[in-house]
């Protein structure tokens, strides 16, 4: 449940918060090859196979293969370390919350990670939808202080397709003595989001859930109910692969998308049932086309719609429960 809404002024400060300007960014190459002095400059937030390739069993370089432990213990990216994307989300009733810092500090220490350390995700590659995952984890390493981030492009898919060799022996890893902290400038919170809805004064919000739930014409089994956030926009994560492909399409493609979102220079939160697509629209608006004031809410439509917040799109009563007694049957 969320806490009680901030007083005016505090509501008002929160409100710019969410709309500082976005700062300059230089734009991110179409895929390019990483620069050979990857070590001393910001790697590309998105890698291809051929560039991890070069990169592994360098120092200060550590693969975070975020797969279920049968699926890395089958075959992984070599030297990849195993923190399964369960690790980075909620309970059941919002895979969408944070984990607390403990556990983060203790996952990424038992990996190796440091805050100088290039870490890059690889997921399953097995549809568009695992992009979500690596973009999740991706946002979670930034808001905790990881500078040095990289995406590895159609995950352990693209690597096989690409040739790459898969090993199945556990590196042995010596454990970071890193400590994980949210940066809470990065974090938008349903309190935040609500008073400056309240205010009228929200950012551009950014549904990035398939058409229907925008509608009102489904739900997800944790959200109390159908609809969207007052004055959202739709914009399907999905639009930013081929159809039925696993890899983003060329990063002057993926600008133009921004670009037609609303989303290429205005402040923006996006958002969607518990901050999985939401991380893919963010990583692509900010990590790809640079605009540094798209921020992710990570709870989304799940504890907003547990709330008493108000939600555009709701169906009446009657259709909700025909609604209900479909999705029942549907399962």
């Amino acid at each position: 449940m969320l806490k009680k809404l901030a007083p005016l002024p505090l509501a008002i400060a929160l409100v710019a918060s969410l709309g500082l300007a976005a700062p300059a960014f230089a734009s991110t190459a179409e895929h390019a090859p990483a620069a050979p002095s990857a070590q001393a400059a910001a790697p590309a937030p998105l890698l291809q196979a051929a560039e991890l390739k070069a990169l592994i069993g360098q120092p200060g370089v550590r693969v975070l293969d975020i797969r279920a432990d049968k699926d890395y213990a089958a075959g992984h990216v070599p030297g990849a370390v195993n923190t399964p994307y369960g690790k980075y989300r909620g309970p059941k009733e919002n895979p969408g919350q944070l984990p607390s810092e403990a556990a983060l500090t203790q996952l990424l220490q038992a990996a190796g990670v440091d805050r100088d350390t290039h870490v890059v995700v690889v997921h399953a590659g097995s549809d568009h939808t695992d992009f979500g995952a690596a973009a999740r984890v991706y946002w979670t390493l930034k808001v905790g202080g990881l500078t040095r981030l990289s995406i590895l492009d159609g995950g352990t898919k693209a690597w096989q397709a690409a040739g790459g060799a898969l090993e199945t022996a556990a590196p042995q890893v010596t454990p970071s003595q890193f400590s994980y902290r949210y940066d809470q400038e990065q974090v938008v919170t349903s309190e935040e989001l609500a008073a400056t809805v309240k205010a009228g004064n929200a950012p551009l919000l950014v549904d990035a859930r398939p058409p229907r739930f925008f509608a009102g014409e489904t739900r997800t089994d944790a959200a109390a109910r159908y609809g969207t956030l007052p004055g959202a926009k739709s914009f399907d994560n999905a639009q930013f692969f081929p159809q039925g492909g696993t890899t983003l399409k060329p990063a002057s493609e993926l600008k133009a998308l921004v670009a037609q979102s609303g989303a290429a220079a205005a402040p923006a939160v996006s958002f969607c049932n518990t901050g999985h697509w939401a991380a893919t629209n963010w990583f692509v608006m900010s990590e790809i086309a640079g605009n540094k004031s798209v921020k992710l809410y990570p709870s989304s439509v799940v504890e907003w719609s547990q709330s008493d917040l108000p939600m555009d799109n709701q169906p009446s009563r009657l259709s909700a429960l025909m609604q209900d007694a479909k999705r029942a049957l549907d399962k």
